[in-house]
């Protein structure tokens, strides 16, 4: 059992905090949020998360796990104080460090010999060396300490298993004693460890995000050409996904990528090397392919609705969060989107299982409705934004004789073409060839 801090109760950090709770160690998660502290300690979850509420619940009732907004108490007797914190896209894409930068000078306010301290929010290279910088500057008594980056690889809507069951943990340091420690720590997750540099840890991740990404832009890109030459996309990715070389995983086509992760950590590393003289090509392109596909769709709505502008249509979204699972917002494509129809002239209405608390903040245009069957009522078209699964199993006659007109853009490639046009339904889903047109 060890003694563990947490630093940020957001996405990333109730995350471990809870997991590292549920193996066995003793761990605190402090925020300077005291209202988040504040609903913690009252049971309300900071994010959605399948499991994570019933992880927490339990792991309070053991004493394993406590809440905090105070750095004294939070890293007393501490001997791990992770830094889980936001590191959003500043003005021209870089990441903003203000957070990490606060989290390290009040870490080095209260800091234990022989404390280590592991860089766990997503951050540019060389801000392991920053961090110590600054702990060492703002107290220059600090002692012994080290500062270690471990990555995290969570998918909002599954990160608790992402967490317990790892495809990999990586290390980076240049004191081999903390990564020793470090690796201890992540024994029980009986998964690969990969111990390098700190920088060079830093970069993985950045380069894993990019690398994601990529495949997505490049099957939207394809599902444009197949669009235009009369094939299948969905067949066509999954054709290619036997090959082990490629594999299938994030060859879904569709709207395009959002939340917290791939558009910043893309952004991000662009701007890396555009500051070292680099000029980032592929970087830029899949940045460029994932947000004309927003534009793309407004475009193909118009189409199907054979208007010029949308004054007068009534648009139905269904979903709202940037994917299943999760009521994250950040990013999605459903916000641009609905911005976009919204400028056209068009009424919106949305629904979504989870996230509509959060879209009402952002889209204050959009109307929210509590069922798919409401939302449809007067619709000229239903566009599917967000891949719930339970949108499959929805009663489409009822849905379709609640529309003005039977339109159905499938932005998720959720539907068989072939079984919503016997319902009658007019479909278009992307780069569906002679089946989505």
């Amino acid at each position: 059992m060890k003694n563990i801090c947490v630093v940020g109760v957001g996405y990333v950090g109730i995350i471990t905090a809870a997991c590292f709770a549920d193996l066995g160690n003793k761990v605190v998660a402090l925020d300077i949020d005291q209202e988040k502290i504040a609903d913690l300690k009252n049971g309300k979850m900071p994010i959605y998360e399948p499991g994570l509420k019933e992880l927490i619940d339990r792991n309070v009732e053991a004493n394993r796990i406590r809440f905090t907004h105070s750095y004294e108490e939070g890293l007393k007797d501490a001997e791990f104080a992770f830094i889980a914190v936001g590191t959003p896209s500043g003005v021209d894409g870089e990441a903003d460090l203000q957070y990490v930068a606060s989290a390290a000078r009040s870490i080095a306010d209260h800091i234990n010999e022989g404390l280590i301290i592991i860089n766990k929010s997503t951050v540019p290279v060389g801000t392991g060396d920053w961090v110590s910088d600054i702990v060492r500057e703002q107290n220059p008594d600090a002692g012994d300490f080290a500062v270690v980056s471990c990555p995290e690889f969570l998918r909002e809507g599954s990160a608790i298993s992402d967490f317990m069951q790892p495809h990999r943990i990586v290390i980076g340091s240049l004191d081999e004693d903390a990564a020793d420690k470090v690796a201890q720590l992540h024994l029980p997750l009986r998964a690969p460890i990969v111990v390098t540099d700190l920088r060079t840890a830093e970069m993985i991740k950045y380069a894993s995000n990019a690398f994601l990404a990529t495949k997505i832009s490049f099957i939207n890109e394809i599902a444009n050409i197949c669009e235009d030459l009369g094939a299948d996309v969905l067949e066509v990715s999954n054709g290619m996904g036997y090959d082990a070389r490629i594999g299938s995983s994030f060859l879904n086509a569709g709207i395009g990528y959002g939340g917290s992760c791939f558009p910043k950590d893309v952004k991000a590393l662009a701007y890396m090397a555009e500051e070292k003289g680099r000029h980032p090509q592929l970087l830029n392109s899949v940045m460029e392919i994932n947000t004309g596909r927003r534009a793309m769709a407004v475009d193909q709505i118009k189409s199907l609705l054979d208007c010029d502008n949308l004054s007068g249509k009534t648009i139905g979204m269904l979903g709202l969060s940037f994917k299943p699972n999760t009521d994250d917002m950040r990013d999605a494509p459903s916000v641009t989107i609905a911005n976009l129809l919204l400028k056209e002239g068009a009424v919106v209405r949305a629904f979504d299982p989870i996230a509509m608390e959060e879209a009402v903040k952002q889209l204050p245009g959009v109307e929210m409705v509590d069922s798919p069957y409401k939302m449809a009522k007067g619709c000229d078209l239903l566009m599917v934004t967000t891949e719930w699964n339970e949108f499959q199993q929805l009663d489409l006659k009822r849905i379709k004789k609640a529309m003005k007109q039977a339109i159905l853009f499938d932005g998720r490639n959720i539907y068989d073409p072939v079984k919503i046009k016997q319902l009658g339904f007019r479909y278009r889903g992307v780069g569906r060839g002679y089946n989505g047109r």
